[in-house]
């Protein structure tokens, strides 16, 4: 293997290639951000499980799935699983956003897949420590700051990179 090719193998992806699938890192982004939608449409089937299995329904339509007659609002796990479909729609959004703005400004390729799995792995994890097998915290929180922090760290990148352009 000559010098130009291990330079070429290990060069930068630049341009409108960044958000295309032959960039590894976009290709990472995808594949994780596939997997945190998906996990959480499936939040919204885990909130109609706990609906239907302690029969706290929110609308007097669906109290004949439950055959129930009275509209309840105030069951611990609905409400949990529903908290955690929150959080997700608080945090998740924020990631997948900034995750791709970051993949746009041609990161460091191994630093930005670390990012990208990490915080999206992190955002797994919180889901199940949250709504599926509730453990003490702070397990909830670390899942939670490291994303959190993973967000900043992508946030201040872009503006760096994007402040000389204004």
């Amino acid at each position: 293997m000559n010098n130009e090719t291990i330079n070429m193998s290990i060069s930068p992806v630049v341009g409108p290639a960044l958000l295309s699938k032959s960039n590894p890192v976009f290709c990472c982004y995808l594949f994780w951000s596939s997997l945190l939608i998906l996990k959480m449409m499936l939040m919204a089937l885990l909130t109609a499980r706990q609906r239907i299995k302690t029969k706290t329904f929110a609308n007097p339509e669906d109290l004949r799935v439950g055959k129930t007659s009275d509209v309840r609002f105030n069951d611990p796990n609905v409400e949990r699983v529903r908290r955690a479909h929150r959080n997700d729609l608080e945090n998740v959004l924020p990631f997948l956003l900034m995750s791709l703005a970051y993949v746009a400004c041609g990161p460091h390729p191994l630093t930005a897949k670390l990012l990208i799995r990490i915080g999206a792995s992190a955002r797994l994890l919180h889901t199940i420590v949250y709504a599926v097998l509730p453990l003490p915290q702070p397990t909830r929180a670390f899942s939670f700051f490291v994303t959190f922090g993973i967000v900043c760290f992508e946030a201040i990148y872009v503006l760096i990179a994007a402040v000389k352009y204004i």
